[in-house]
């Protein structure tokens, strides 16, 4: 599901920021440069964090090589973000929480500041952060760390005109063909919005729209961004709704697919980490940030991710760089939800959805 405060939901200050992150590009790091000699001790650390093979990396080149080699000694909390939330939730009102890293996307970290969970965080003590770009510094609460958008994936091999927009999904010729996740769900509730007016806060009309393409097309739903990558392997699906940087990562393991950028701009995803007000090891918190934003770390976790970092100066290839990142003109068309709008909604899209569309 990947974005956060006042500043960051203007959709300008973003794709400049997106713009920067290209022409930055070039410069280089090197491991754990930033870390403090305070900070290299050992201690304990409660991730929460998708599992899967999100956190596989996130173990393989943040996690293991940075942290726990130093003797931190890390219990994982892995699940889907609800329910994530919904424990975070429940102990708002304890005096000490159990989760000291909260790994969310940037709509779902703007949620849980809005609700009293997330403290801020005070980027002085994350040397790294001076590689982030000045506008994704806006949200006190969250570093920023890996973006990408939704496009439209397909499989090469059988379709040669494949749909150019997400309005083209509605199309019968697709019945059958269309694969989604439950994971994405709310992005998809903005896309219906986006092409039924222009306007991704016009969700309620887009549910007409959703309820038109499921009539239409009987998109198959899949709970994961596996599963659905089964199913286009296995050819139950041609056409898939999903982040570039997935398409990326399934086109390198030997997929014949392709990548289609919406006509309309693709809707666009941040993800990050925050820093629960009742963590119970806090420093360690801030080591964790820190690592998680090391020059060769990021480099090495967007080659294997296909996502693009928000760490600047991560040393890309410029083939990779092109590869993971978007044109000037998709950058511009990006589009960016109103992260208020989303917070104040999305329990109710969910279970709109969950009873509407995914049954």
């Amino acid at each position: 599901m990947h974005d956060t405060s006042k500043a960051l939901q203007h959709p300008v200050s973003r794709r400049q920021t997106l713009l920067g992150l290209s022409a930055l590009a070039g410069l280089t790091g090197l491991s754990l440069g930033g870390l403090k000699p305070a900070q290299a001790a050992g201690g304990n650390l409660v991730v929460s964090n998708w599992g899967g093979d999100w956190n596989d990396r996130t173990v393989r080149f943040v996690e293991a090589p940075l942290l726990e080699s130093q003797g931190v000694r890390i219990t994982r909390d892995l699940g889907m973000e609800a329910e994530r939330k919904a424990k975070m939730l429940a102990e708002r009102r304890l005096r000490r929480g159990s989760v000291d890293v909260l790994h969310l996307n940037q709509a779902d970290a703007y949620d849980m500041f809005k609700q009293d969970i997330l403290a801020d965080i005070d980027q002085s003590k994350i040397a790294n952060f001076s590689d982030v770009p000045d506008a994704l510094k806006a949200s006190p609460y969250f570093v920023p760390w890996l973006y990408s958008g939704v496009v439209l994936i397909y499989n090469k091999d059988k379709i040669a005109q494949p749909p150019q927009s997400y309005a083209d999904l509605w199309d019968a010729k697709w019945a059958g063909k269309i694969g989604l996740t439950n994971q994405l769900f709310f992005n998809y509730m903005m896309m219906a919005g986006l092409i039924n007016d222009g306007h991704m806060t016009n969700v309620d009309a887009g549910k007409e729209r959703l309820l038109e393409l499921k009539q239409k097309t009987a998109p198959r739903i899949y709970a994961t961004h596996q599963h659905l990558q089964a199913a286009l392997l296995a050819g139950e699906i041609d056409v898939a709704v999903n982040y570039k940087a997935r398409g990326l990562q399934w086109i390198h393991d030997g997929a014949p697919l392709a990548i289609q950028y919406p006509r309309e701009g693709a809707i666009a995803v941040m993800f990050g980490t925050c820093l629960p007000k009742r963590a119970p090891n806090p420093e360690q918190a801030y080591q964790y940030f820190e690592a998680m934003l090391d020059r060769k770390a990021m480099a090495e976790l967007a080659e294997a991710s296909f996502y693009a970092p928000a760490n600047s100066a991560s040393h890309l290839p410029d083939d990779l760089r092109q590869k993971i990142d978007f044109s000037a003109d998709e950058q511009t068309a990006l589009k960016f939800p109103d992260y208020d709008y989303v917070a104040h909604n999305t329990a109710e899209w969910l279970e709109w959805w969950s009873k509407n569309i995914a049954v």
